[in-house]
Formats: structure tokens, sequence, C-alpha cells
């Protein structure tokens, strides 16, 4: 869908300078996603993997985050090996509703209500963020917590229509469950694409 550079806004790596890869396609379908145009993968060009490599090689960065729509509804191994042979950090942002492909460094999994994560994530993730739009949110992100490695870091983030109501709650709960940080769309508060 497109290439920018920017600054990470959430998660793990909010605050890191990094090339944003954003594949279109996405069957997950999440009411509240801000990206919805991405949905509809032929409303978007395609791209060779070397102009990808070219129209990301003057970019003063090695750090990639590839996210969506939901990028692993394509095999990522093609695209991933290329990345890693110039020498980039590669970061995803996935719901995990399809199998793992590719060479990661970093895997942010936000499961969906919407659609049901690939049982495969689970061993891949290292940062699991659960997204919170009601207070059932808090209940479906400890379930996701059991079955992520005990390394896995642990982020409730509100949604951002809800966030006025929400983030009380979340830090209440973060505060009651120490093993949960919280996650805030920075990049949205900060006015940064």
């Amino acid at each position: 869908m497109e290439i920018f550079y920017s600054i990470q806004g959430e998660g793990f790596y909010s605050g890191t300078p990094a090339i944003f890869i954003r594949l279109g396609g996405c069957d997950v379908g999440c009411v509240w996603c801000d990206v919805k145009e991405s949905w509809n993968e032929e409303d978007h060009p395609f791209f060779t993997i070397p102009e990808i490599l070219s129209q990301i090689k003057d970019y003063p960065c090695k750090t990639i985050i590839i996210t969506g729509g939901e990028p692993l509804m394509y095999d990522m191994g093609e695209l991933t090996a290329a990345l890693k042979e110039k020498g980039y950090q590669l970061n995803i942002e996935t719901s995990g509703a399809y199998p793992v492909t590719g060479q990661w460094d970093w895997v942010c999994f936000s499961p969906k209500k919407f659609k049901a994560p690939n049982e495969s994530i689970y061993a891949h993730a290292d940062e699991l963020k659960a997204i919170v739009f009601n207070k059932s949110d808090f209940d479906f992100a400890e379930e996701h917590a059991e079955k992520v490695n005990r390394t896995c870091k642990l982020y409730l983030q509100p949604e951002w229509s809800k966030a006025e109501k929400m983030t009380p709650q979340i830090i209440e709960y973060a505060k009651d469950h120490s093993r949960w940080n919280i996650s805030l769309q920075t990049h949205k508060y900060l006015n940064i694409p």
C-alpha cells in the first residue's frame, strides 16, 4: 500500500525511527481499524522486491516495520530474506490470523476478536499488544497472555476513539496486574504521520 519513513508510535519500539512498509490486503475486518483503506489489496500498487529495496535504500535507518492490512496473508519468506541480506532489522505487526512466515527480529502480535489467531503466532510473539475497546478486552488479553512465551512483553493499548474512557481503566488494571505495560498511540497525540 505504501512505504514511508516515520517514528514508531506504539508498543515496545515506541519513539524509534523506522521505515514502514504497509501491505494492502486484510480480511480481519476490525470495526475500529484506522487504515480501512488497506483492506482491499487490489486498490494498491504492486511492487517487486527490487522496487521495494530501491525505495528504501536512501532512508537513514535500518529498522523496518512491516504492517498492514494483515501482512501474514502473504508468504513473507522472499521479502524478508532480501531485506535481511541488506542488513535491516525486521519487525512485523500482525493480528496473527495466518501462519508465521519470514525472518523476524521482532514480532508484535495484536490479536483481534474478529478472526482467531493461528496457533503458530504464540511461539514467535515478542510483544503482545491487546487493544482495549471495552471492559471485556481485559479478559481477552489475559487469554492470549497465557499462551505466549514468558519473555513476551505485554501491552494494553486503548482503542483511539475510546482512549478517554478506557485509559483510566487500563491504568488501574496495569497497577493491579504488574506484568502488563501501557502502550499509547503517541504518533496520534504528536500528529506524526
